[in-house]
């Protein structure tokens, strides 16, 4: 009598099949001819093998016996949020989309893994502890995510997340679409692809009516409703119902897409289809913070309310308070095209553009989620901690070629908490690319110090390493600065660098500056001071630095390793400049004490330099002037030059007559940005020009301020290079109306530029 046995290795997986005839066995399969039938633990599979006693070719089935039964487990599938695959299995990667198949003794799950379109990929291995556990449900809504990080992101919203796995026929939406964001009202369920064996996974979309579109134009052919995934919806507003057009469609033609009874009412919620308009006999949605970006409502005259977009946030001239500028929805008779005043704030359609202040806009009613969840899940839920291997050595910044891979995106950098932005902020400018502070936070006897072991361990290497650090190893790191203070309030960045490298890593100063009066002071920063009337409109960071130096009559006794630039602006709200442009170099030559200088003429030996000369229009205003002694003496002469004062030089003894002069240049590294009393940073990750990112340490909420956290988010931004890579001339007089929201952020809010010599330059 024929029998069958089955083989498994130590991780569960069936690697042969045998056939018992009698009291032998001959192989039905093998693990490398139908590993992945075998592997995978199908219900049943045929094999064609040779039969030992006769030589006949049979086919062999596998009986079910044999097998993990499929109808007595429930299938469970999960999306992978961090690591790789073991055993170098391709097909596994972060925002991967899984059916567990089986689990093995040390924790690790083996499973299908589902391609773009739903079909069956290949098999991994996985830590459980890398895996988010999903429904079928919410694993077919995530496969029609593109791309996988994306779908990262999405889980990252819980609130948000779980409101559109519950959404019902007719629910209002905000989806993001070629238009921008449009509300819309769900319509059907739609079942995507079509499934080529039983284990294909077919994604789930919205058919989407948007409330704004008329669709009752005569002799015109109705198109299909558009059809978007669960990424694309923003905001979810249940039980809002309204009297839309009745639509024929025949569906999306472009895909191979089915039309499911999964969205018919709301009865998935217990209540009928139906209900008042949000803000109608309902308690009113909870305030979030307004940025721009953000959709508002505000009374206009009469106490009619207006609806629109904020497309800036300041302080005007002649106000104390924030502002907004928003961009209505419809024209309105008094309104501008983002002018206010003189001032060109923003630019939009003519009569659109509606200046009030800040605390006058409330969030748009109209889009409010009016569902609450009782407890937001924490994030590490979501991104379980990893924590790092004792005794692994000291991680170098993240290499130009590897960054975006590990630092883009959404729950990456450093997470913000209570207050922390200023911190978050200045440590990812110092330490996720830059090697300026390395050798002194790494150091023996300071870096076994506690503080120290802290910033380093749980802060840096782990930056380096894993792309993100969660707010308790900042909230660690804050306890043991010494002031309470530092746990709940707000600081100034160069507050806390000075705390940082003085009391933390024990630094001496990193500036040296020699004042007229042949004193030294030391600093760790550098404010700029000057007056307004001294530069331009449009000043480079070179040009303040030296307008500052010459007016203050500093100069530097020696070429700093780094220089962090505080720019022209006072508390959080006053800025004497409403745009800074950020030198990407920096040459110091002229700044430096004792050392050889270029005639500013005819590139000679300087012998004397005259602070007069600074703001003169027919010198190159802004620009610090030294002279060899005839060049002195003919600039001079004009009548308008009479009353100039040139200082003599100290001119180094011995310097060859006819070589060029040595230029010392600082390269930027990173600027760090102010808004509304929030703080984020651009940083420079390598060489290239283009090679820029922005980082926000609390970009979104999740949650309410007592249960959720904080979402840090980076984002790759190499307009910003190729803006600063024009001539600083054009940049004095470039027209902002067509560059994106971050180049204009990084001109207009500006506070601090940090600067590196080029023998720490940023690492290939």
């Amino acid at each position: 009598m024929k029998k069958l046995h089955a083989k498994r290795n130590d991780r569960g997986i069936i690697v042969a099949i045998k056939v018992k005839y009698g009291s032998e066995y001959t192989d039905a399969c093998c693990h490398t001819t139908c590993s992945e039938h075998c592997g995978t633990a199908h219900l049943t599979y045929r094999h064609t093998h040779t039969d030992g006693q006769t030589g006949r070719r049979k086919q062999v089935q596998v009986w079910p016996e044999l097998m993990e039964k499929k109808e007595e487990r429930k299938d469970k599938y999960f999306i992978v949020i961090r690591g790789k695959a073991r055993n170098g299995y391709k097909s596994v990667c972060k925002g991967c989309i899984g059916r567990v198949e089986a689990e093995t003794k040390q924790g690790e799950l083996i499973g299908q893994m589902f391609s773009g379109t739903g079909g069956v990929k290949g098999g991994g291995v996985v830590k459980r502890e890398d895996t988010y556990p999903l429904s079928r449900h919410q694993a077919q809504l995530l496969l029609f995510v593109t791309p996988s990080q994306k779908r990262l992101e999405l889980l990252c919203n819980p609130q948000l997340f779980t409101a559109i796995c519950d959404l019902a026929q007719n629910d209002l939406v905000v989806v993001k679409h070629k238009r921008g964001l449009q509300p819309g009202l769900v319509k059907n369920l739609m079942q995507i692809g079509r499934r080529e064996n039983p284990n294909d996974l077919l994604m789930l979309g919205f058919e989407v009516e948007f409330v704004d579109t008329d669709q009752s134009q005569p002799g015109k052919k109705v198109p299909p409703l558009p059809l978007v995934s669960a990424g694309d919806i923003f905001q979810v507003v249940p039980n809002y119902t309204v009297n839309p057009r009745n639509l024929q469609t025949d569906g999306v033609n472009k895909r191979a897409v089915s039309r499911i009874p999964s969205v018919s009412n709301s009865e998935s919620r217990g209540g009928q289809a139906g209900g008042s308009p949000p803000g109608v006999g309902q308690a009113p949605a909870p305030q979030c913070p307004l940025e721009v970006g953000s959709m508002v409502e505000v009374e206009a005259g009469s106490g009619v309310t207006v609806y629109g977009v904020i497309r800036w946030i300041g302080v005007p001239e002649g106000q104390k308070d924030s502002w907004a500028g928003i961009e209505l929805d419809y024209e309105m008779s008094g309104c501008s095209d983002g002018k206010l005043g003189a001032q060109q704030y923003f630019t939009c359609k003519g009569n659109r553009a509606l200046f009030v202040p800040l605390k006058t806009c409330r969030p748009d009613g109209r889009f409010q989620s009016l569902t609450a969840v009782e407890e937001a899940p924490k994030y590490h839920e979501l991104f379980p901690d990893t924590p790092l291997e004792e005794g692994v050595e000291d991680t170098p910044p993240i290499p130009e070629s590897e960054a975006l891979a590990l630092l883009e995106g959404r729950m990456k950098g450093i997470q913000g908490h209570y207050n922390s932005c200023y911190l978050d902020s200045t440590l990812f400018s110092l330490f996720s690319s830059s090697v300026t502070l390395d050798s002194l936070c790494h150091s023996p006897g300071v870096s076994e110090e506690e503080v120290p072991s802290i910033l380093r361990r749980q802060i840096v290497n782990r930056l380096r390493r894993q792309g993100f650090v969660p707010c308790e190893s900042v909230m660690a790191f804050r306890r043991q600065l010494g002031c309470d203070s530092f746990l709940t309030e707000e600081k100034d960045p160069e507050e806390f660098i000075t705390i940082l490298l003085q009391r933390v890593l024990h630094m001496d100063p990193l500036l040296k500056l020699r004042s007229g009066s042949e004193t030294t002071q030391d600093s760790y920063t550098f404010q700029i001071i000057l007056d307004k009337e001294q530069v331009g409109p449009v000043p480079t960071v070179q040009q303040l630095l030296e307008t500052s130096f010459l007016s203050c009559d500093l100069k530097f006794e020696q070429v700093p390793s780094c220089l962090m630039v505080q720019m022209p602006r006072f508390g959080k709200g006053y800025k004497m400049f409403p745009r800074i442009i950020p030198s990407t170099e920096l040459d110091i030559t002229d700044l430096l004490h004792n050392s050889p200088r270029e005639c500013f003429l005819c590139g000679g030996w300087a012998e004397l330099e005259c602070p007069g000369c600074l703001g003169d229009r027919k010198l190159q205003p802004g620009r610090i002037k030294q002279y060899c002694s005839t060049c002195c003496t003919q600039v001079h002469s004009h009548p308008l030059r009479k009353d100039h004062t040139p200082r003599k030089l100290p001119l180094p003894a011995g310097l060859p007559a006819g070589n060029p002069v040595p230029r010392h240049k600082l390269q930027l590294f990173a600027v760090l940005c102010i808004r509304t009393s929030h703080y984020v940073s651009f940083v420079k990750f390598g060489p290239s020009p283009r090679s820029w990112l922005f980082f926000d340490s609390m970009a979104d909420r999740c949650g309410d301020d007592k249960n959720g956290f904080s979402v840090p988010e980076i984002k790759a931004c190499p307009e910003v290079g190729d803006f600063l890579s024009q001539p600083e001339e054009e940049l004095a007089v470039a027209d902002l109306s067509n560059t994106s929201n971050l180049v204009k952020r990084l001109l207009q809010d500006s506070y601090m530029c940090f600067y590196q010599h080029p023998g720490v330059s940023l690492k290939e």
